[in-house]
Protein backbone atom coordinates (compact mmCIF):
# COMPACT_ATOMS: atom_id res chain seq x y z
CA UNK A 1 0.00 0.00 0.00
CA UNK A 2 0.88 3.39 -0.40
CA UNK A 3 0.75 7.15 -1.26
CA UNK A 4 1.70 8.87 -4.40
CA UNK A 5 3.07 12.48 -5.17
CA UNK A 6 2.59 14.12 -8.59
CA UNK A 7 6.44 13.48 -9.13
CA UNK A 8 6.04 9.81 -8.32
CA UNK A 9 2.49 9.73 -10.36
CA UNK A 10 4.84 11.26 -13.00
CA UNK A 11 7.25 8.42 -13.16
CA UNK A 12 4.16 5.60 -13.94
CA UNK A 13 1.97 7.48 -16.33
CA UNK A 14 3.56 9.63 -20.07
CA UNK A 15 0.77 12.09 -19.72
CA UNK A 16 1.51 15.67 -18.79
CA UNK A 17 0.18 19.08 -18.11
CA UNK A 18 -2.72 20.21 -19.30
CA UNK A 19 -3.96 16.31 -19.95
CA UNK A 20 -2.39 14.96 -16.21
CA UNK A 21 -5.40 14.92 -14.41
CA UNK A 22 -4.81 13.08 -10.97
CA UNK A 23 -2.78 15.17 -8.57
CA UNK A 24 -2.45 12.26 -5.63
CA UNK A 25 -2.56 8.71 -4.91
CA UNK A 26 -4.09 8.20 -1.45
CA UNK A 27 -3.49 4.31 -1.82
CA UNK A 28 -2.82 2.02 -3.88
CA UNK A 29 -2.23 -1.87 -3.34
CA UNK A 30 -0.75 -3.79 -6.08
CA UNK A 31 -2.51 -5.97 -8.13
CA UNK A 32 -5.77 -4.98 -6.19
CA UNK A 33 -6.79 -1.38 -6.30
CA UNK A 34 -6.25 2.62 -6.17
CA UNK A 35 -7.59 5.84 -4.46
CA UNK A 36 -6.38 9.22 -6.31
CA UNK A 37 -7.50 12.70 -5.74
CA UNK A 38 -8.54 15.19 -8.34
CA UNK A 39 -8.64 19.19 -7.42
CA UNK A 40 -11.10 20.49 -9.63
CA UNK A 41 -10.19 24.30 -9.99
CA UNK A 42 -11.55 27.24 -12.17
CA UNK A 43 -8.34 27.03 -13.64
CA UNK A 44 -8.43 23.92 -16.05
CA UNK A 45 -8.32 25.35 -19.60
CA UNK A 46 -11.49 23.40 -20.86
CA UNK A 47 -13.73 25.47 -18.36
CA UNK A 48 -13.02 28.67 -21.32
CA UNK A 49 -15.50 26.85 -23.02
CA UNK A 50 -17.47 23.88 -21.16
CA UNK A 51 -19.50 26.07 -19.82
CA UNK A 52 -18.35 29.55 -19.59
CA UNK A 53 -21.36 31.04 -17.60
CA UNK A 54 -22.29 27.24 -15.27
CA UNK A 55 -18.35 25.55 -15.60
CA UNK A 56 -18.72 21.71 -15.41
CA UNK A 57 -16.14 19.35 -15.44
CA UNK A 58 -16.83 17.23 -18.66
CA UNK A 59 -17.73 13.35 -18.13
CA UNK A 60 -15.23 12.05 -20.79
CA UNK A 61 -12.10 13.94 -18.99
CA UNK A 62 -13.92 12.55 -15.57
CA UNK A 63 -13.76 8.61 -17.50
CA UNK A 64 -9.52 9.83 -18.04
CA UNK A 65 -8.97 10.68 -14.66
CA UNK A 66 -10.38 7.46 -13.30
CA UNK A 67 -8.33 5.58 -16.41
CA UNK A 68 -5.35 7.35 -15.61
CA UNK A 69 -5.92 6.32 -11.76
CA UNK A 70 -6.28 3.24 -13.41
CA UNK A 71 -3.59 3.10 -15.28
CA UNK A 72 -1.26 3.70 -12.23
CA UNK A 73 -2.50 0.58 -10.39
CA UNK A 74 -1.65 -1.12 -13.74
CA UNK A 75 1.82 -0.40 -14.52
CA UNK A 76 2.77 -0.96 -10.65
CA UNK A 77 0.60 -4.33 -11.37
CA UNK A 78 2.66 -5.33 -14.33
CA UNK A 79 5.37 -8.53 -13.72
CA UNK A 80 8.23 -7.13 -14.25
CA UNK A 81 9.40 -8.33 -17.89
CA UNK A 82 6.72 -6.02 -18.37
CA UNK A 83 7.52 -2.73 -16.43
CA UNK A 84 8.69 0.12 -19.11
CA UNK A 85 5.87 -0.40 -21.65
CA UNK A 86 2.92 2.19 -22.03
CA UNK A 87 -0.59 1.18 -20.74
CA UNK A 88 -3.12 2.19 -23.19
CA UNK A 89 -7.04 3.12 -22.66
CA UNK A 90 -8.32 0.23 -24.98
CA UNK A 91 -12.50 0.58 -23.75
CA UNK A 92 -15.14 2.03 -21.78
CA UNK A 93 -18.27 -0.15 -20.53
CA UNK A 94 -21.29 0.75 -18.47
CA UNK A 95 -20.56 4.41 -17.53
CA UNK A 96 -22.86 5.99 -16.15
CA UNK A 97 -22.98 9.81 -14.64
CA UNK A 98 -24.59 11.03 -11.73
CA UNK A 99 -23.78 14.50 -10.56
CA UNK A 100 -21.90 17.42 -12.67
CA UNK A 101 -18.20 17.73 -11.07
CA UNK A 102 -17.63 21.45 -10.79
CA UNK A 103 -14.78 23.98 -10.30
CA UNK A 104 -13.71 23.52 -6.05
CA UNK A 105 -14.35 19.74 -6.01
CA UNK A 106 -12.61 17.32 -4.83
CA UNK A 107 -12.70 14.37 -7.22
CA UNK A 108 -11.57 10.97 -5.15
CA UNK A 109 -11.10 8.02 -7.90
CA UNK A 110 -11.55 4.74 -7.24
CA UNK A 111 -10.22 1.83 -9.35
CA UNK A 112 -10.34 -2.03 -8.55
CA UNK A 113 -8.51 -4.84 -10.72
CA UNK A 114 -11.09 -6.99 -12.05
CA UNK A 115 -9.18 -8.98 -14.29
CA UNK A 116 -5.08 -8.80 -15.77
CA UNK A 117 -4.35 -10.99 -18.27
CA UNK A 118 -0.52 -11.06 -20.03
CA UNK A 119 -1.43 -7.89 -21.91
CA UNK A 120 -4.87 -6.89 -21.10
CA UNK A 121 -6.69 -5.23 -17.97
CA UNK A 122 -9.92 -5.12 -16.97
CA UNK A 123 -10.70 -2.19 -13.49
CA UNK A 124 -14.45 -1.03 -12.05
CA UNK A 125 -13.67 2.60 -11.53
CA UNK A 126 -15.92 4.88 -9.50
CA UNK A 127 -15.59 8.78 -8.91
CA UNK A 128 -16.94 10.64 -5.80
CA UNK A 129 -17.21 13.99 -4.48
CA UNK A 130 -17.74 14.80 -1.06
CA UNK A 131 -18.77 11.04 -0.41
CA UNK A 132 -21.45 10.73 -3.30
CA UNK A 133 -21.38 8.75 -6.42
CA UNK A 134 -21.07 10.85 -9.50
CA UNK A 135 -19.07 8.57 -12.13
CA UNK A 136 -18.82 5.02 -12.41
CA UNK A 137 -17.55 2.89 -15.43
CA UNK A 138 -15.83 -0.25 -16.30
CA UNK A 139 -12.55 0.55 -18.23
CA UNK A 140 -10.36 -1.73 -20.48
CA UNK A 141 -6.19 -1.05 -21.33
CA UNK A 142 -3.76 -2.82 -23.04
CA UNK A 143 -0.14 -3.23 -22.31
CA UNK A 144 1.77 -1.57 -25.35
CA UNK A 145 4.28 -3.81 -27.26
CA UNK A 146 6.94 -0.98 -26.59
CA UNK A 147 8.66 0.33 -24.43
CA UNK A 148 8.21 4.13 -23.56
CA UNK A 149 10.28 6.71 -25.16
CA UNK A 150 13.04 8.26 -22.64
Amino acid sequence: MGTYDIREIMRHLPHRYPFLLIDRILDLEPGKSVVALKNVTINEPYFQGHFPAVPVMPGVLILEAMGQAGGVLAYISLPERLKGRLVFFAGIDKARFRTPVVPGDQLILEAKLLNMRSKAVRLAGIAKVDGKKVAEAELMAVIGDRAEPK
